[in-house]
């Protein structure tokens, strides 16, 4: 292979799915026999697609997702065995540790390029998680304060936390401030900034894989 990356060898390999081909399943109700109708209920499922899951830490949640399958043979022929999981319960795991003495409501927006991810944390429990996709910055505003609606959660109250790509120069940040004042940027505890140019509140799902 011309690239070097893809040319070297490790000792372990972890891949990282990242889509919204992808659920939260209770594990009371969950039933690895039953993996298609529940991504039914959210994304369409071809008849040939390969359907995985992670079972997320200290929590009674199950996330049931499609990832790529074309990569991982891909990988697999190149490495062989390796291990993976969906972006979304590193997200989930990662923040429910970060915040797992605090009784406080946290409401974090992850974003990705047109992409982005409500994660709204309530008494050290998973009170919600949605991914959007958004080409305007209206929608982008209109998805938080839908969801902030739903969960009787007042703009002028709660406290939002960005993380991942926006920037407070951004005009995604701009639209947000215009409704909620209370904005603050994920502080993870390691600084990226200094050794790749990036914010530290960046790439938190790859700096906090397995």
């Amino acid at each position: 292979m011309s690239n070097p990356v893809l040319s070297s060898v490790y000792k372990s390999i972890n891949v990282i799915h990242s889509s919204n081909l992808s659920t939260f399943v209770p594990k009371p109700f969950f039933n690895e026999k039953k993996l298609s109708a529940y991504l039914n209920y959210n994304v369409k499922v071809l008849e040939n697609d390969y359907i995985a899951y992670d079972v997320i830490e200290n929590t009674e949640m199950v996330n049931v997702y499609i990832p790529s399958i074309h990569l991982n043979n891909f990988l697999f022929d190149q490495y062989g065995s390796f291990d993976y999981k969906h972006s979304s319960t590193i997200l989930v795991e990662n923040l429910l540790k970060k915040y797992t003495n605090s009784d406080s409501i946290h409401y974090i927006v992850h974003v990705e390029n047109n992409s982005f991810q409500i994660i709204v944390l309530k008494r050290k429990k998973l009170e919600f998680y949605n991914s959007f996709n958004f080409s305007t910055k209206e929608d982008f505003i209109y998805y938080i304060l839908f969801t902030a609606e739903q969960l009787h959660l007042n703009p002028e109250e709660f406290l939002l936390t960005f993380m991942g790509d926006i920037e407070k120069e951004s005009e995604l940040y701009s639209i947000v401030y215009k409704y909620i004042r209370n904005i603050t940027f994920y502080e993870p505890s390691y600084s990226i900034k200094e050794k790749f140019g990036v914010s530290d509140h960046s790439n938190f799902v790859l700096l906090n894989q397995p």
